[in-house]
């Protein structure tokens, strides 16, 4: 896990800090910061498995992960002249690491100006980190459509257990390993489930978004490919079944975040962009109640949102006593319009065992009682 964060000249993140919970849900308007704090921590990750993190620097593009240009893209654009962007991390076992790069407008490497580890160590540290190894994912906002099949990836759901940044392998992970793993903890099973299996423990959570759903991954022997069928349960019997691109987006959007919450491990890290796109209202509480489930079992996920539902869904779980207060973490990403400055200002929110909010900044959770003195 990560347990301090500490960031400077890195886009509008011109100088924050922040000590991360299990569950860590940033919230904000748009073009507040939110997606930088994911994009440097994706950024250290590239860097480091394409093999230019210890001695080059911070390559800013990578088809498969993140592309964000240039130096001069990245860089804070108030940094004054000779000024380093520095990305420091501190572990759970108190070992911190802190790179500083310097300004190149027009390279997409950010040079290494110093790299340190303390207390001092071996290099090979970073490997035990989870957001250097396998035990990590990243959900990007943007997630594979419906298609009438499937690729695969040995490499990628057999040997790092990933199910891709946009979920396009979820339909393989869950082929391979839908009927043969189970869930390690018992607060995840759901009550209508089954079985304790990958397969219906989904088809159980995604019942949440869409009522008697069940999912059918099928080998295409002979190609590279999966075929999925849909089918929903009735009164007495289940559909015939429908192929994706004839299902409502939101179930194939949602199925590899449930996926990916299901299977993770504690110390594993979840980096998740707006989970609640394409789903009904209750559909993302129940999002927001699952990530805390999962969270309490000692997974990391720092999750953007946009959504009240997610953050009420995670508060309902901290009344239930489903997630302990202390392992979640909300914040609130805003700048001053009025200074000169495009900085990016963070607010920590406090919860109590009731669920209710420290405080309620300007835009949080506020947008239903504006409109409704509107209409009243």
């Amino acid at each position: 896990m990560i347990k301090n964060i500490h960031f400077t000249n890195f886009k509008s993140l011109k100088n924050i800090r922040l000590k991360p919970s299990n569950l860590n849900l940033c919230f904000g308007m748009n073009g507040m910061g939110k997606s930088s704090l994911l994009q440097a921590l994706l950024l250290l990750r590239q860097s480091k498995l394409n093999g230019v993190l210890k001695d080059k620097g911070l390559w800013l593009n990578n088809k498969e992960l993140l592309s964000l240009g240039t130096g001069k893209d990245v860089f804070y654009q108030k940094a004054g002249k000779g000024e380093l962007m520095q990305l420091k991390l501190q572990s759970e076992k108190n070992i911190k690491f802190t790179w500083c790069f310097k300004f190149d407008a027009t390279s997409d490497i950010l040079p290494l100006s110093d790299f340190k580890i303390e207390p001092a160590g071996d290099y090979s540290l970073l490997d035990e980190f989870s957001i250097f190894n396998n035990n990590f994912q990243y959900l990007s906002a943007e997630h594979y459509g419906p298609q009438k099949a499937y690729e695969k990836s040995e490499s990628e759901v057999s040997q790092n257990k990933s199910i891709g940044v946009k979920g396009e392998f979820a339909v393989h992970y869950l082929s391979v390993h839908g009927n043969d793993e189970k869930l390690k903890f018992d607060n995840l099973k759901h009550p209508k489930s089954t079985s304790d299996f990958l397969i219906n423990q989904t088809n159980s959570w995604l019942g949440e978004i869409s009522p008697g759903v069940k999912l059918n991954p099928e080998d295409i022997k002979g190609t590279n490919l999966i075929r999925l069928g849909i089918q929903f349960e009735t009164k007495s019997e289940f559909t015939n079944e429908f192929s994706p691109i004839n299902v409502g987006f939101g179930i194939l959007y949602v199925m590899p975040i449930i996926i990916s919450l299901l299977k993770s491990l504690p110390g594993s890290i979840l980096l998740i962009e707006n989970p609640e796109s394409h789903l009904h209202p209750q559909g993302q509480s129940a999002i927001g109640r699952l990530m805390s489930l999962v969270a309490q079992n000692g997974v990391q996920i720092f999750c953007e949102s946009h959504s009240d539902h997610i953050i009420n869904g995670a508060r309902v779980a901290v009344k239930e006593k489903l997630i302990d207060k202390s392992n979640l973490a909300i914040y609130y990403f805003d700048r001053n319009i009025n200074d000169d400055e495009h900085k990016t200002r963070i607010t920590e929110i406090f919860i109590d065992d009731k669920g209710e909010l420290s405080n309620y900044p300007s835009g949080l959770l506020d947008e239903w009682s504006n409109l409704l003195m509107k209409l009243v």
